[in-house]
């Protein structure tokens, strides 16, 4: 018998280890992946792309935020792995219905690292579970020690039309917070996790580093240049949102990304 909590407190007990997955968020997917779950999981959503070999293999069951709620009642899952965040609430509720839905909750490294631990447990992975999670832990404690003080002011991209920043209480606020930026959205008063703002709003916020993000919003070369010319003094450049974004498995290379980014020579 297994006995599991999720991250928003709800306890689920299994009599053998769940054989049948579905899981919703892309970076738990790929995490899944990482601990040898191949077989195991049964659906997935269209923006679940790693390992790209392995996914292609399994049943789309629609978006984060536009699932195909029949489909995934034909899977007959064991279990739902999905995020308090990137899946719609309605949509939740509908699946625990029918299904044990364990639902993950991130804003920090730690609560990352919690997360795999949990899942490692439920699937009886926890070997590889902490492999990993001490892996990436000695990468952002190493990064840390290299990472020099800076008063830059970040604006950091997720959408266009309307113009969407990651605000503070996410996991990109963190990881932006941990290498050393200063979000201009701790500067909002009214504290929206991804606030719409009009260009002069985000004048007024003063951003040194514009950061666009590859997700959700596929900002390209041409996006430089258009706010380039918004904002000449500022340092205008594309970033990979998996890097900022995903907290599951993902993040053994991030520490490494970030090097990079901030010209962190070894």
């Amino acid at each position: 018998m297994i006995t599991i909590t999720d991250q928003l407190g709800t306890e689920f007990t299994f009599n053998e280890i769940p054989k049948r997955i579905v899981s919703i968020v892309p970076s738990q997917t790929e995490y899944l992946f990482s601990i040898g779950l191949d077989e195991q999981i049964v659906g997935l959503t269209k923006f679940c792309i790693h390992p790209d070999e392995k996914v292609a293999r399994k049943t789309i069951v629609g978006g984060t935020k536009n699932l195909n709620i029949e489909k995934i009642l034909d899977l007959k899952p064991d279990i739902i792995i999905a995020n308090k965040e990137e899946n719609e609430l309605s949509q939740i509720q509908e699946l625990q219905k029918h299904f044990p839905v364990w639902i993950s909750d991130i804003c920090t490294l730690d609560e990352a690292y919690d997360m795999m631990r949990s899942l490692g447990e439920l699937f009886q992975k926890q070997v590889i579970a902490e492999e990993i999670i001490l892996n990436i832990r000695e990468s952002f404690v190493e990064l840390k020690t290299i990472i020099k003080p800076t008063n830059e002011r970040v604006a950091y991209f997720i959408w266009r039309n309307p113009t969407m920043l990651a605000g503070t209480n996410t996991f990109i606020h963190y990881l932006l917070e941990f290498i050393g930026f200063k979000n201009i959205c701790s500067d909002i008063e009214n504290g929206a996790r991804y606030p719409s703002l009009k260009m002069d709003d985000i004048n007024k916020l003063q951003p040194d580093r514009i950061m666009l993000s590859s997700e959700p919003f596929p900002f390209n070369e041409k996006h430089i240049e258009e706010l380039s010319y918004i904002w000449p003094h500022a340092k205008v450049e594309l970033v990979d949102g998996e890097m900022f974004s995903w907290y599951g498995s993902r993040l053994l290379e991030s520490a490494t990304y970030f090097k990079k980014l901030l010209e962190i020579q070894k």
